[in-house]
Order: C-alpha cells, then structure tokens, then sequence
C-alpha cells in the first residue's frame, strides 16, 4: 500500500488535523496530529490510528507500522525532533 494512500485513508477516517506518513510500501511511519487525541493515553491514540489500518494489516499490505500521535499542543514541541 502506498504511502499517500495510507495518509488520504487516515485523514479522512480520522479528520487529522496534520498527517505525515512515510516509508516503503511494508513499513511505514505514521505521524498523527489531532485535537481529538487531547487526554488519550499513548495506547489509544495508537489504536485510534490502527483501526482504519486494520483490514490492510491483516492481509499484509502492511507490514510493520510505527505511530506517533500528538494533538496539536504536543507536536509544536516536538516536530523538531522530526526536521519539521
């Protein structure tokens, strides 16, 4: 599965605020940004992101996923940590 095909699925499952998804076509880096993560615990935000991920996980066009999730508070303080 395609990189910009993950981030057009997240952003509209999800309404992200912001969406950086990177990687080969197995393993992919997924950086979330959303209001709606504000009081999630790391485990949630994490899960919100795998459920539209699922099905594409299951049949391997996934392969490995790393996820990072921030509202927008968090990520100003840390996307510099990513060249952002």
């Amino acid at each position: 599965m395609k990189t910009n095909e993950i981030k057009e699925l997240l952003m509209s499952a999800l309404a992200l605020d912001e969406a950086y998804v990177s990687g080969d076509d197995i393993h992919v880096q997924v950086i979330a940004i959303s209001k709606q993560f504000s009081g999630m615990s790391m485990v949630k935000k994490q899960q919100t992101i795998y459920a539209p991920l699922i099905k594409h996980i299951a049949d391997n066009r996934i392969h490995a996923l790393s996820i990072k999730a921030y509202t927008p508070e968090e990520w100003q303080s840390h996307r510099k940590l990513y060249g952002f």
